[in-house]
């Protein structure tokens, strides 16, 4: 398409280091190309994770990725361009998904907080009509980890799920999923005493106040815990016999499942009918959405580890 620019505004870093130094504002970034099987997408809004300030620190720089970078894996935006082989999607469609397929390896420079970003055909999905763009952008990395890590621990219907962090934004969705579209018996989730009610809303039959009480202490044990914060080698004494913890974080425990999302739109595509039937809720964080030009506090809030579901950065220009 003829209008789009040949530089863009985005947030960039060029250095390692916290966040707070090393991310700059730059309205001056050659817009990326598109592959093949690539759309550009006018971005709209993006969610932040864990894992871009991880890289902004240089925790991933042994598996090169390029600086110059600018971070962001969750985008809703609209698609401006598409590549030859691209089938899914037209010009005008409004898409939302996780840029980068594997976390870690072959990440986009330019990811979602900028004005246009690019990704795979395959990796996108159509917005639900129903969602905002901030609902949207908030969705993809946290929902396709709380899906698969279900599915990779062959959760299924009658079984019980303690989730480890249930405020988090992988921990909301993974409430919600086990509850709504894997059919537990019963979900417990532990959390602040402040947030335990945003638990029950979501779904959780037993909220658990960490700040007063040992989830492993508790008489009761499950089929699977879901650990979201690093709680991995306590989760083993709060699984029945022959019950399974499965971690999202770094764990050096030979028992516990470690799990590491692949992006996929068809993970999307296929939960699109309990979005669009309020059954599974996007959460974002009160503080947010942060408007573009406040993505360095957006990301203090966010390395603050308080934050409720996502964090999120709308409009973008």
């Amino acid at each position: 398409m003829a209008n789009t620019p040949t530089h863009i505004k985005a947030w960039i870093y060029s250095e390692y280091g916290k966040t707070q130094d090393v991310l700059k504002f730059d309205e001056n970034v050659e817009i990326p190309e598109i592959k093949e099987d690539q759309v550009l997408i006018k971005v709209v809004a993006a969610a932040l994770n864990p894992i871009d300030y991880k890289r902004n620190l240089g925790y991933l720089r042994t598996f090169a990725i390029p600086l110059p970078a600018v971070p962001g894996y969750d985008v809703a935006g609209v698609v401006v361009r598409i590549g030859s082989q691209v089938t899914k999607f037209k010009v005008g469609d409004e898409v939302y998904g996780d840029i980068n397929e594997i976390a870690i390896q072959n990440v986009k420079t330019i990811g979602s907080l900028a004005e246009y970003t690019t990704a795979e055909e395959k990796l996108l999905a159509h917005k639900p009509n129903n969602l905002s763009f901030s609902e949207a952008a908030s969705l993809p990395a946290a929902i396709i980890t709380a899906y698969q890590g279900l599915e990779a621990v062959q959760f299924s219907a009658g079984k019980s799920v303690l989730v480890l962090g249930g405020a988090g934004g992988v921990g909301t969705l993974t409430i919600q999923l086990a509850k709504h579209v894997f059919g537990a018996s019963k979900v417990a989730a532990t959390a602040s005493t402040t947030k335990l009610e945003l638990l029950r809303e979501l779904g959780a039959d037993l909220p658990i106040d960490y700040t007063k009480e040992n989830f492993e202490e508790l008489p009761e044990k499950f089929d699977v815990v879901y650990d979201t914060v690093g709680e991995s080698e306590r989760a083993l004494k709060a699984i029945k016999e022959g019950g399974k913890v499965m971690t999202i974080v770094r764990s050096g425990v030979a028992s516990v499942i470690q799990f590491g999302v692949t992006s996929d739109g068809s993970v999307l595509e296929k939960l699109k009918p309990y979005l669009e039937s309020g059954k599974v809720k996007a959460v974002l964080d009160p503080k947010g959405p942060f408007p573009f030009s406040q993505a360095v506090e957006a990301f203090s809030h966010l390395e603050t580890n308080r934050a409720i579901g996502k964090v999120v950065i709308y409009p973008i220009p």
